[in-house]
C-alpha cells in the first residue's frame, strides 16, 4: 500500500518538476548548468517521498573542479534521484536519444543542455561524441557518463564502455569516479524509513599523461576503484542497517 501512494505521489512530483525544469531551460536554454539546478530539484523532492535517506562522501572534490569526465554507476531509473543530488556546476550528461521521446522529461533534458546520442547510428555517435570533447576541451563543461552504458540493477558493476576514458584521454581532463551503494538491494519502499544510499566521490584520475595505449590500463583501474568502494559502501550500509 505504501509502495502505490509513493508511487503516485513521485509520479506526481517528477512531472510537476519537469514543468519547473522546462519553464527555468526555457529562459536559459542549454545551459550547462540546467543539468544540475534540474538534478537537484529532482532528488530533494523525491528522495524525501521515497523515504530515502542518502549520505554524500567526498562532496568538497566537486567544488571548483576543473572540466571532467564524470563516470557513475547505473543502476535504475532511480538514479535521476540519486545522481541528480550530487551533479556538478557545468556539467552535462551522455544519453539516449530516445529519451527526448519521454514526455516533459525528454524536452527538459534536451534543453538542460545535456547530449543525446543515437547508438544505432556509429557514425552519428562518432560525431557526437567528437563535439562533446571539443566542449569539454573549450566550453568549460564536464560531462557525466554513465560507464557500464546500460542499467545493472544493483549488482555487480559491469564492464565499461571506451567512450568516455577516450573522451577524456583526448581533451586531457581528469576523471573523477562517482560511486553509490547498491539501493536496489538495501531499499524497500513499503517500509516507511524505506532504507540509505551512500553516494561517495572519489579523487579524480589523472590522464593528461596516458597514451591510447594506456586506455585499457586507465579503463581497467577505474573500475576496479569503483568495485571496491561499492563493495565497501553497500556493507557500510548494511551494518548501519543490522544496528537498527
Amino acid at each position: 500500500m505504501l509502495l502505490t501512494i509513493r508511487t503516485i505521489l513521485v509520479l506526481t512530483y517528477f512531472f510537476s518538476v519537469a514543468l519547473l525544469g522546462s519553464c527555468i531551460c526555457l529562459f536559459r536554454p542549454f545551459n550547462p548548468d540546467n543539468t544540475r539546478i534540474c538534478g537537484r530539484l529532482f532528488s530533494w523532492g523525491a528522495l524525501k517521498l521515497l523515504g530515502v535517506k542518502m549520505t554524500i562522501e567526498n562532496k568538497e572534490l566537486l567544488d571548483n573542479m576543473p572540466p571532467s569526465v564524470v563516470i557513475a554507476n547505473h543502476q535504475s531509473n532511480l538514479d535521476l534521484f540519486v545522481h541528480g543530488g550530487v551533479i556538478p556546476k557545468r556539467c552535462v550528461s551522455v544519453g539516449k536519444k530516445s529519451l527526448k521521446y519521454l514526455p516533459l522529461f525528454g524536452q527538459v533534458y534536451w534543453l538542460a543542455g545535456n547530449i543525446m546520442i543515437d547508438r544505432s547510428k556509429s557514425r552519428e555517435s562518432i560525431n557526437t561524441m567528437a563535439e562533446t570533447t571539443e566542449a569539454l576541451k573549450h566550453n568549460n563543461t564536464s560531462i557525466w557518463v554513465f560507464a557500464e552504458g546500460t542499467r545493472n540493477g544493483g549488482n555487480d558493476l559491469l564492464p565499461f564502455k571506451k567512450g568516455a576514458f577516450h573522451m577524456a584521454q583526448q581533451a586531457s581532463a581528469p576523471i573523477v569516479p562517482i560511486c553509490a551503494s547498491a539501493y536496489p538491494k538495501h531499499i524497500n519502499l513499503n517500509k516507511w524509513h524505506a532504507g540509505e544510499v551512500i553516494v561517495r566521490i572519489l579523487p579524480p584520475i589523472d590522464t593528461h599523461m596516458a597514451e591510447d595505449k594506456d586506455l585499457g590500463t586507465l579503463l581497467e583501474d577505474a573500475h576496479s576503484q569503483m568495485k571496491a568502494t561499492i563493495d565497501e559502501l553497500n556493507q557500510k550500509v548494511k551494518n548501519r542497517s543490522d544496528r537498527k
